[in-house]
């Protein structure tokens, strides 16, 4: 596992990452609030904010807008995905090599995990290998691990949260990134279980911004390293202003009414 303490993917060993990678996973209807949106670049201009410690971005993204941002973004790479096109249970194929991305100079490896899914072992499989290639290039790993499948009743229950972190420790991440357990109390036992590998909590659909900070706030209170956020951000009628709220409540630990301002939650925030 890597030591992550003078890693740019972390300040005072937080982390917020920026997720861009909706296109593939859910397509344009992604951004049908913000149709500016679905220009990669103002997505990319919004990763050059303080608080963001990497971006993650499929290949083409890297590909074709990275080059403009290097000396401004640090690069997660994520490297498997799949569309909402497909039917079943839900299967995340590799969608380019470690190699390729440590050539485009990325700083850090995502890659997607589906336990209890009846393709489980294929995903272990090919996430092995990716591990070990990232680990040959000095780069370290972000596991999603989302519990899926036929078993897995409900994708938010305790245990299967704390489960998932644990398959990330288990497995070699160096973070693992799991959906919010419902409860601080259930955070703190996911993170318990993930031993030293650095949890992230999902940002998940669009909320208003005091539920959606409040959560932060409870995760970060329950040990969890930060959290890769996407659609809360860039589909946020101000991005920058939220950026800069959770950049006080992972970073500087205000409360997420501190964090917005009386005035904001006077008024209702639900942008």
């Amino acid at each position: 596992m890597a030591d992550m303490t003078d890693s740019p993917l972390t300040r005072d060993g937080k982390s917020i990452v920026l997720a861009h990678d909706h296109g593939l996973e859910h397509g344009p209807t992604a951004f049908s609030a913000v149709p500016d949106r679905l220009n990669p670049e103002k997505v990319f201009e919004m990763a050059t904010h303080d608080a963001v410690t990497a971006f993650a971005v499929q290949k083409g993204l890297a590909k074709q807008y990275y080059p403009s941002y290097e000396d401004s973004v640090n690069l997660l790479a994520k490297c498997n995905g799949s569309s909402s096109l497909r039917s079943g249970e839900p299967f995340s194929p590799q969608t380019w090599s470690v190699d390729h991305a440590d050539d485009l100079g990325a700083d850090a490896i995502g890659y997607t995990v589906y336990p209890g899914t009846n393709t489980e072992h294929e995903m272990f499989k090919d996430f092995y290998k990716v591990q070990e290639a990232a680990e040959d290039h000095d780069l370290p790993v972000a596991m999603w691990s989302y519990p899926r499948g036929q078993p897995i009743k409900e994708h938010r229950n305790p245990d299967a949260i704390a489960y998932a972190t644990r398959i990330g420790l288990e497995l070699g991440a160096d973070f693992v990134k799991v959906k919010y357990p419902r409860s601080g109390a259930a955070m703190g036992h996911a993170v318990d279980a993930a031993g030293p590998c650095n949890v992230l909590l999902s940002g998940g659909s669009k909320s208003d911004d005091l539920t959606f900070l409040s959560m932060v706030e409870t995760a970060i209170d329950a040990g969890a390293s930060g959290l890769a956020v996407g659609r809360n951000v860039w589909q946020h009628e101000d991005p920058m202003s939220l950026l800069d709220a959770l950049e006080k409540v992972v970073f500087e630990e205000q409360t997420a009414a501190d964090a917005l301002g009386r005035e904001a939650i006077e008024h209702g925030s639900t942008a």
